[in-house]
């Protein structure tokens, strides 16, 4: 039933522009991860209300949902930060391809020390965007907590990884401690006494957090 609803959202999506096909198209060709479009869908609608002026990614890959991102709300400032040293090359690529590298801002680096850079600049944001090293989830939102302004929104993508978060007992081997990583990240965010947060199963499931 999930497939058959996720295909069925994935029909209906409005037609895209031929940039943002481009650039899934190289994600496909380099196995690259990008947010699942039905996801990414959703996350758009979500900045298009809100309206957030700036935005930090954590996990940029090749500039894909940056771009993204940026596009539904031409008005945004993001930040956003990478590891890889040839996905950060795609990725400020793709943005200057794009004329939008004054809108984007790619740092390199791990973003376990890039976080705390920006929080020595006592930096803030509207809205905060996890997609990186799953395992790393927990960290990622708890040293984001200082960056974001009192009515930010923090949004993880990822959170039901594949389906085996809600049947653990059937993941793969290679994925049993991932899982378990996600499993505990999504108690800690459910459990925490500063926010709501909702996991919406769409794609490969979306939390939204924000303050109370």
């Amino acid at each position: 039933m999930d497939d058959l609803i996720n295909n069925y959202l994935l029909h209906i999506l409005p037609e895209k522009e031929t940039w943002i096909k481009e650039i899934e198209e190289q994600a496909k060709i380099d196995s690259i991860p990008i947010m699942d479009q039905v996801s990414m869908h959703f996350v758009t609608q979500i900045i298009q209300i809100k309206k957030p002026k700036r935005i930090l990614e954590i996990g940029t890959a090749i500039g894909y949902s940056a771009l993204r991102m940026h596009d539904a709300c031409p008005k945004s400032q993001i930040v956003t930060i990478e590891r890889d040293d040839v996905r950060y090359k795609q990725a400020i690529q793709n943005i200057k391809h794009l004329n939008k590298e004054k809108n984007i801002d790619v740092i390199f680096g791990d973003a376990l020390e890039k976080l705390e850079e920006l929080m020595d600049k006592e930096e803030k944001f509207d809205l905060i965007f996890i997609d990186a090293a799953k395992g790393q989830y927990q960290r990622f939102f708890e040293l984001s907590l200082p960056l974001l302004n009192s009515d930010g929104l923090i949004i993880t993508d990822n959170v039901l990884f594949r389906g085996y978060v809600a049947n653990p007992e059937v993941s793969p081997k290679r994925y049993e401690k991932m899982v378990e990583k996600i499993i505990k990240y999504n108690d800690f965010l459910m459990n925490q006494p500063e926010f709501n947060t909702s996991i919406i199963p769409i794609g490969d499931g979306v939390a939204l957090s924000s303050y109370k």
